[in-house]
Parts: C-alpha cells; sequence; structure tokens
C-alpha cells in the first residue's frame, strides 16, 4: 500500500472538515474545469500529496467513457484510479511466465477495495452506470457529444447533480483512504 501526506494547506483538519474539504473541492473543480472523473481526482489530490500523473489519467472516463454516455460513471471511474494508486498491484508483481498467489491476493485486496467504493454508488444511486444515472436524475439521457445537447445539459442545471455526485465520491474516497490507513494525519 502507497501511503500519502495530507497537504500542509490542510494539515491540522479533523477527519470531518478533511471530508467536507474533499466534497467542496470535487464540486468546484467540476464546477470549473468539466470531466467529473478527472475532477474527482483533482478534489483529492488537492488534499493529498500524491502524483499529478494520477489527475491526468482521469481525463477521458468522464461522461460513461470518453464522454459517450456508454459506460460506467466516470466519477466512479476516477474514484477508483485514486484507490488503485494507493491498493494497486505495482507492475513488478505482474508474471508473464508463472501464477503467483501473492500477487493475485494483491489483486483480490485491491479490487475488495475498489467495491467499497463501487457499493456507496449503489447504495446512494441504485447503480453506478452514467445512463441510468442520467435518466434518474433529470428524466433523459444527454448525448454529451452533441454539442446541442451538451447546451440543453447547461442551460438546465443539470450539472449541478454531477457537481453533487463528483463531492460525495471525492467524500467517499478519503473515507476509504483514512479508514484502510493510506493517509498520514
Amino acid at each position: 500500500m502507497v501511503k500519502a501526506k495530507v497537504r500542509e494547506e490542510y494539515q491540522g483538519l479533523s477527519r470531518q472538515e478533511l471530508l467536507d474539504k474533499a466534497y467542496e473541492l470535487g464540486v468546484s473543480y467540476l464546477e470549473n474545469s468539466g470531466s467529473c472523473s478527472q475532477c474527482v481526482v483533482a478534489g483529492v489530490h488537492a488534499i493529498l500529496d500524491f502524483e499529478d500523473l494520477v489527475v491526468k489519467l482521469a481525463t477521458s472516463p468522464t461522461g460513461g467513457q470518453a464522454l459517450q454516455s456508454l459506460g460506467t460513471c466516470g466519477v466512479l471511474v476516477g474514484g477508483t484510479m485514486v484507490l488503485d494508486y494507493f491498493f494497486g498491484r505495482p507492475v513488478e508483481n505482474l508474471s508473464d511466465k508463472e501464477i503467483i498467489q501473492a500477487n493475485k491476493d494483491i489483486l483480490s485486496s485491491a479490487n475488495g477495495v475498489a467495491m467499497l467504493l463501487a457499493d456507496r454508488f449503489v447504495k446512494e444511486y441504485g447503480t453506478f452506470v452514467c445512463t441510468h444515472m442520467q435518466r434518474q436524475f433529470f428524466g433523459r439521457i444527454y448525448c454529451f457529444t452533441d454539442p446541442e445537447d451538451m447546451e440543453k445539459f447547461g442551460k438546465a442545471g443539470n450539472s449541478k447533480k454531477c457537481q453533487d455526485v463528483v463531492g460525495k465520491a471525492a467524500r467517499w474516497i478519503m473515507e476509504i483512504l483514512l479508514e484502510k490507513g493510506a493517509v498520514e494525519l
């Protein structure tokens, strides 16, 4: 497991204050920058000192994958990327020559941590599929690759719902990292 320190500007905050700050930052990043997947990662990254590359790698899972609205909610994908940064199986543990049970155990453990986040989505929203969430929130599905549909999405204020999803997920990610001991306070 990789450990992260809380960035200097957030040291001294209580657990609850860190969780609230994660929510706030996730919402603000999405409001100002777009890309739900990247913004949930950026919200956590702003608080915790981990590699900038993780934020960059979360760019395109947004909107159910590359704005297609066909797959898993980008917020869950981005959040899983953060959790995998801390709990995922390192490349040196992969083998193309033999089956090593300890490597499989690390994979199983990482999947278990990711399931904690997925389970929170299912508990809160009943799903983690982008189109299902859109239909639940907005009564319809938006095609994010269609400029007219994106304009309608924005004018209807629907991005506020997505901002809340990003904020909640940033909070949940921080909770999991704290509960699992990946964050040094």
